[in-house]
């Protein structure tokens, strides 16, 4: 899929249903920034109206200097990876608490995969306590569960998974990997009309 992202973006296919789920996932998440009073949010666009990275990451480190108590969508990146955070709340020792919002009752593996790599990435730029997965609660309600010692488990593992990810990503051949369970798992993929047409031999 990331593969496909770099190399075949005009195939990606996000499919309505999804589109409702990501929507509506913005909207609580959009609450969620204010879980903890008044924040400032570093999002950031460029005159076309992309996400303006650069932008976002430098605003992210003006904030922090500036010790803003409650900082969405801060942006970090080391080399080549990049990520947003959706709320980083400073505490008292200089350190912060990162919060990751989900638009669920529960918190599942892939939350903590995601949550894993945005630790991996903001801790080589601050210090960071505890690690959150906030998930929707009764009544539009906020429910936030410390997963600070997963995440730190994955932390051996991961920097090798990185590199293998993006050697996958930069050569120019695509990966033969044939279609199985994980173009569904936990979710379908946005290049499953792409791969399957592939095996059918209806697309080049």
């Amino acid at each position: 899929m990331l593969w496909l992202d770099k190399h075949r973006p005009q195939y990606k296919v996000i499919p309505p249903d999804v589109r409702e789920r990501l929507e509506a996932g913005n909207v609580f998440g959009d609450k969620a920034m204010g879980m903890f009073g008044e924040y400032v949010e570093m999002t950031a666009y460029t005159a076309d109206g992309r996400i303006d990275c650069t932008a976002m990451i430098a605003n992210t480190q003006a904030h922090l200097e500036a010790g803003t108590p409650v900082i969405c969508e801060g942006a970090f990146a080391v080399g080549d990876l990049y990520c947003a955070v959706d709320i980083l709340r400073s505490e008292e020792n200089g350190a912060y608490s990162m919060y990751e919002v989900k638009n669920t009752a529960e918190v599942e593996p892939q939350f903590i995969l995601d949550a894993a790599f945005q630790y991996y990435v903001v801790s080589q730029s601050v210090k960071v306590n505890k690690v959150y997965i906030v998930t929707h609660g009764a009544n539009d309600t906020f429910v936030p569960h410390d997963v600070t010692e997963l995440i730190a488990a994955t932390q051996i593992v991961l920097p090798a998974l990185i590199r293998e990810i993006n050697a996958a990503c930069d050569t120019t051949i695509e990966p033969n990997r044939p279609c199985n369970k994980h173009c569904e798992t936990p979710y379908r993929c946005w290049y499953w009309n792409y791969c399957h047409k592939q095996d059918k031999g209806e697309l080049i």
